[in-house]
């Protein structure tokens, strides 16, 4: 047990430590040309932020979240998921204050205990952006955008973006009572989570992943025929604004999200296999559910980045390869170690990827060495080297050698 992980995590080292590395700083770059700012945000918070936030008839809060009581006997949750921890950030250190709107992401480990799968962890990694401080369907528009431009730059085709409008509260509540109507008739086919869920929020049970619930609940009400004035007007805005914007979409009426701080907009990019890679929305109450003084529209989404990575490898898309080192430096005998490795600690600073022998090997066996890890020059550096100051500088794929001074070695790095 001491040498294997805990069952659901990942030990993240070399290709997809790399990958990883290459998407993180696809996501920071996009958003900086957003002008989105970067947040981080405890790991663990209060349990009760989930349950307000996030909702206690979710799968979220009723199964999956690690809650435990600390040495003060306080409820504490590792996070589930970013919105709620960046909601009370957001609220706490007054950002609101600020001129809006607040644009914020964060890339950021998320727990929820659940049957580990591919692409779904017990502890895994999420890209996510909150928006807050707009009401207008630009905000959904603009990380809708964003979205696509980060799969384009990371090499995914063929994902299609999914939209509905689930309403806001005042048009939920007819909807709610026609939704329970129709489960009310299917009740004995139901399973019993979706029996204890009616009652508490309907909506959640066109959520269940249970494939005889899911059957029944194709043929229940859809959320935008019951849309309220404001709510239509703000789908059509969205619907107009997109295809402006040339997005391709489709409405797909059974778009819920698994999470109950959602209202009006919820969207997701599914892949040809009808699986979804990443969702969000518009969440115009949660703001006020954590803190009734306040009252302010946002939206956000989230991305697994273990997601990102399995679509990747299974489309065959490459990501850019991990930057190969410049230029080994091979050391011959032991009074060239110090002068040689502040020759390597020079060559560093002038921006250069180099490597050297720790070991103490041969000069054979630190050749071999530097061609197994692809280095694109080599150079011997020993006592003869050292006093005529001179040194030749190896092309590893033509062979070539070129002779330099030792100050002149960066120069020959192409």
């Amino acid at each position: 047990m001491i040498t294997q992980r805990p069952r659901g995590t990942q030990d993240w080292y070399g290709s997809n430590m790399h990958k990883r590395t290459v998407i993180e700083e696809a996501a920071r770059k996009l958003c900086k040309l957003y002008n989105i700012k970067e947040i981080i945000t405890p790991a663990f918070e209060h349990t009760i932020l989930f349950e307000r936030g996030v909702g206690e008839t979710t799968d979220v809060v009723q199964k999956e979240m690690y809650t435990f009581l600390d040495k003060g006997e306080r409820s504490i949750t590792l996070k589930p998921e970013g919105t709620a921890g960046a909601v009370r950030a957001y609220l706490e250190n007054s950002l609101y204050a600020e001129s809006q709107p607040t644009k914020l992401f964060y890339i950021t480990q998320a727990f929820r205990y659940e049957n580990p799968q591919s692409g779904r962890l017990r502890q895994h990694h999420q890209f996510g952006v909150e928006f807050f401080g707009s009401a207008s369907p630009l905000a959904e528009v603009e990380l809708i955008t964003l979205l696509k431009e980060f799969m384009k730059e990371l090499g995914l085709t063929g994902v299609n973006l999914h939209i509905n409008s689930i309403g806001c509260k005042n048009c939920r509540k007819t909807y709610n009572e026609e939704l329970l109507k129709f489960i009310r008739e299917h009740e004995e086919s139901l399973c019993g989570t979706c029996k204890e869920r009616m009652t508490k929020n309907p909506l959640r049970v066109l959520d269940c992943k249970v494939p005889g619930c899911k059957e029944i609940m194709k043929d229940a009400p859809r959320t935008i025929d019951y849309l309220d004035d404001e709510c239509k007007e703000h789908f059509e805005e969205l619907q107009n604004l997109l295809n402006s914007m040339e997005i391709d979409f489709e409405v797909d009426s059974g778009i819920v999200r698994g999470l109950d701080y959602y209202t009006k907009t919820v969207f997701e990019f599914v892949n040809k296999d009808g699986f979804t890679l990443c969702g969000g929305g518009r969440y115009d109450s949660l703001i006020n559910e954590v803190d009734k003084k306040h009252d302010i529209p946002a939206v956000g989404f989230g991305f697994g980045i273990e997601r990102i990575i399995n679509e990747l490898e299974a489309t065959g898309v490459n990501l850019p390869a991990e930057a190969a080192v410049d230029l080994y430096v091979g050391i011959l005998g032991k009074e060239a170690k110090a002068p040689a490795y502040k020759i390597v600690k020079s060559l560093r600073e002038a921006g250069l990827i180099v490597e050297t022998d720790y070991l103490d090997r041969s000069v054979k066996a630190q050749m071999k060495y530097a061609n197994k890890i692809g280095a694109r020059y080599t150079v011997i550096i020993g006592a003869d080297e050292l006093t005529e100051k001179k040194v030749n500088v190896k092309n590893m794929d033509t062979g070539q050698q070129t002779e330099v001074s030792i100050d002149g070695i960066a120069k020959v790095i192409e």
